[in-house]
C-alpha cells in the first residue's frame, strides 16, 4: 500500500526514489514510447520531435525573412515527408542532431536516382561527406551549395547543420519564402514547392501532403464552448508543440522540470509541461488554482466516476488515468478532454503537446468537472 500511494508523484514534479522508479518503470515501459498523435487529426506518422522542428522553424522564419507570409509547419512537413519521410528510422536527439547522418545519391550524372547531371564539389565533404562530388543532405535534402546561401543556426549551438532538425526545417522555410513570398496564395506556394524540385510531379505530391496535414493540425471545433471552458481549452492547444518536461509548467507557462521520471528521464534541461503541469497552467488562465499532482487534481470539482464511461465527459473536464482504476491514491496521468472523444495531452517524456484520443492512455480513470 506504501508503494501505491507514492504513484500520484508518476506525472508530476516530486522526484520519486529509486526503488520506486524501477517499480513504476516496469509498470509503464509499454507506454513510454513517444507514440500517438503529435497534432491533431492523423499526424501519428511524424515523429513528435521532427514536428516540434517544423513548428519552432515556421514560427522562427519571420526573424529572418520579415516579408514572407503564410509559412505554416504542415508545408515544411510536405516537403519533409516526401524528402526524407521525417527521418523516420534514424535517431533525433533532444538538441535536433539526426545520426545516422541522411545523404541522398551522389550527383555524378551516372542515373543512380534519377541524376543525369554532374554536380561538381563545394563542401570538401563538410556535409555530404565525400570531397568527390555533390550529394543532397539531411531530412530537407540540401545540395551543400544551397545550403551555404539559406543555413542558420536555429538549435542555438553556434552551427548552421543541414544534419540537425531545427536548423534543417528553418533553412528550408527561409528557402521556401524565396525573397518574401505569400504562401497563402496558392500559385506562389506552388512556385516554392517548384523551386524546391523543379518537378510538376513533386508539386503535387508535396501539396497532397500539406494538405493532410493541414487537415490534421485544426483545432477540434469549439463552436459550442464558451466562457472558462473555451479559455481553459483554447490555452491548452496553444501549447501543442511544447516539449514534455518531467516536473515542467507552472501557472505562468512552460517551466524547466527535475530529474528523473520512472524511466530515468530528466525535465532539468528541458523547458516545456509534464501533464500536470500542462493543466495547472491552462486552469489558471481561468483563474483556476489546481494542486501540483495529477493524482491531488482528482480531488478538485466534480468527480466523474470511471463507471460512467467517457461519454460522461465534456469539454474543458480533466481525464484521470490510474494503475488501479478506483483508487485515485494511483493516478499517473491527467489531460483535458477536449470533445469528439479528444484530449490535449503531455503524455510523457519524448513527446509534445498534441491532441491525443482519450483511449490513447491506459487505465481510464474518470474525470472531474470544474466549470
Amino acid at each position: 500500500m506504501g508503494v501505491l500511494l507514492l504513484f500520484s508523484a508518476v506525472c508530476c514534479a516530486a522526484p520519486v526514489s529509486n526503488a520506486i522508479s524501477a517499480y513504476v518503470a516496469l509498470a509503464t515501459g509499454a507506454r513510454d514510447d513517444g507514440g500517438g498523435i503529435a497534432v491533431g487529426g492523423s499526424v501519428a506518422d511524424i515523429p513528435p520531435r521532427m514536428l516540434a522542428a517544423y513548428q519552432r522553424a515556421a514560427q522562427q522564419v519571420g526573424k529572418h525573412m520579415p516579408t514572407c507570409r503564410g509559412m505554416r509547419w504542415p508545408i515544411l512537413a510536405g516537403i519533409a515527408k516526401v524528402e526524407s519521410n521525417h527521418a523516420i528510422g534514424r535517431s533525433v536527439a533532444g538538441n535536433g542532431d539526426i545520426r545516422p547522418k541522411i545523404y541522398g545519391v551522389l550527383l555524378n550524372g551516372s542515373g543512380a536516382g534519377g541524376n543525369t547531371t554532374v554536380f561538381p564539389d563545394t563542401d570538401g565533404g563538410r556535409w555530404d561527406g565525400t570531397a568527390t562530388g555533390e550529394r543532397a543532405v539531411g531530412p530537407f535534402q540540401f545540395l551543400p551549395s544551397t545550403w551555404d546561401g539559406v543555413g542558420k543556426d536555429a538549435s542555438g549551438d553556434k552551427t548552421a547543420d543541414p544534419h540537425n532538425a531545427d536548423d534543417a526545417a528553418l533553412g528550408a522555410a527561409i528557402y521556401l519564402c524565396g525573397k518574401g513570398r505569400d504562401l497563402t496564395k496558392h500559385s506562389q506556394l506552388e512556385a516554392a514547392i517548384f523551386q524546391y524540385n523543379r518537378s510538376g510531379e513533386y508539386v503535387a505530391n508535396v501539396k497532397g501532403w500539406i494538405s493532410q496535414y493541414t487537415a490534421a493540425a485544426k483545432g477540434p471545433a469549439l463552436d459550442n464552448v464558451t466562457g472558462g471552458v473555451r479559455t481553459v481549452i483554447e490555452a491548452a492547444l496553444a501549447q501543442r508543440g511544447v516539449p514534455y518536461s518531467w516536473g515542467g509548467g507552472t501557472a505562468k507557462g512552460p517551466s524547466t522540470g527535475v530529474c528523473c521520471s520512472p524511466s530515468g528521464k530528466s525535465g532539468a534541461s528541458i523547458r516545456g509541461f509534464d501533464c500536470s503541469g500542462l493543466t495547472t497552467y491552462a486552469y489558471a488562465q481561468a483563474g483556476i488554482r489546481l494542486p501540483r499532482t495529477a493524482a491531488a487534481q482528482a480531488g478538485v470539482g466534480q468527480r466523474i466516476p470511471a463507471s460512467a464511461g467517457t461519454r460522461a465527459l465534456k469539454p474543458g473536464d480533466l481525464v484521470f488515468y490510474a494503475y488501479a482504476p478506483g483508487r485515485d491514491s494511483t493516478i499517473y496521468h491527467v489531460g483535458i478532454y477536449v470533445g469528439s472523444g479528444q484530449m490535449v495531452n503531455a503524455a510523457r517524456p519524448g513527446t509534445v503537446v498534441r491532441l491525443d484520443a482519450v483511449d490513447a492512455m491506459s487505465g481510464y480513470a474518470g474525470g472531474a468537472r470544474l466549470l
